[in-house]
């Protein structure tokens, strides 16, 4: 059975030092996918924006700086307030973003009740997909059996 944890907040977009924009954004994490976290910004375009990444990322992002390439995650203050800054990089751009850390905090912790860390791998199913790939068919039979009956086997010498 999968389950969905999923948070609605309020991100920053960092213009400038000076200037940010908010934008409303969706956290959501789900046990098929127990790897991964999702965010969906919402910017005024016809759909959101999607971003995935390891789950594992924003869980030690959180705590202190992470990441490298496309998403690089690191807590901080702004203002007095404590956020996590968000940075994605794409060909098409790069965004820095200012997160609550008491709300990415509070979801994080929710999505590791829900799959502790270590028994991610539990929920791929790995197990159960690979024995049925593995489990033999009724026409495998056919396969496993001598083709040749006693009478019609081939000869020792070569000729038929």
């Amino acid at each position: 059975m999968m389950s969905i944890v999923e948070r609605e907040l309020e991100l920053k977009l960092v213009l400038s030092p000076e200037r940010s924009i908010p934008v409303p954004a969706r956290l959501t994490y789900r046990t098929n996918d127990p790897y991964a976290v999702h965010i969906a910004f919402h910017i005024g375009s016809e759909s959101p924006v999607h971003w995935t990444f390891a789950r594992e990322l924003l869980v030690e992002g959180v705590f202190r700086p992470c990441g490298h390439g496309d998403v690089r995650i690191w807590p901080t203050k702004v203002a007095g307030r404590s956020v996590i800054c968000v940075a994605l990089t794409s060909p098409d751009g790069n965004a820095l973003l200012e997160v609550p850390s008491a709300a990415v905090t509070a979801w994080v912790e929710r999505t590791l009740l829900v799959v502790p860390p270590g028994t991610e791998s539990d929920r791929l199913g790995m197990d159960e997909a690979l024995a049925e790939l593995l489990a033999p068919l009724p026409a495998d039979d056919l396969w496993l059996s001598d083709p040749w009956t006693a009478e019609e086997s081939p000869s020792q010498d070569g000729e038929a």
